[in-house]
């Protein structure tokens, strides 16, 4: 028996990786979104205002971020590796003195 890969198309691309499919999906490159490290403010700003305008006239993409984010989430979800942490038990500190 031959193994079949499950292949990912978006609008007729096939994406190849999760950052390949939210792109695809998003129509505009995830750093839009998401920002660059060692951006200058300037950068910042600027791209900031093309998301925007993007938003301004898609008012309907943030529903459909949403969708794509969920899709994604529950098909990747070894890309967050989320690990619940434990909280410690708190300890009750001893009063120190005599009540009056």
């Amino acid at each position: 028996m031959s193994s079949s890969k499950l292949r990912t198309f978006v609008a007729g691309h096939e994406a190849l990786t999760a950052h390949e499919f939210a792109e695809l999906a998003l129509g505009t490159p995830v750093e839009l979104w998401l920002g660059v490290d060692g951006e200058s403010e300037e950068e910042r700003a600027a791209r900031e205002d093309a998301a925007r305008d993007i938003l301004a006239d898609n008012p309907n993409l943030p529903d459909c971020l949403v969708r794509m984010a969920a899709q994604l989430i529950e098909e990747n979800p070894d890309l967050f590796d989320v690990v619940t942490l434990v909280r410690p038990a708190r300890r009750r500190m001893a009063r120190k003195g005599v009540a009056a």
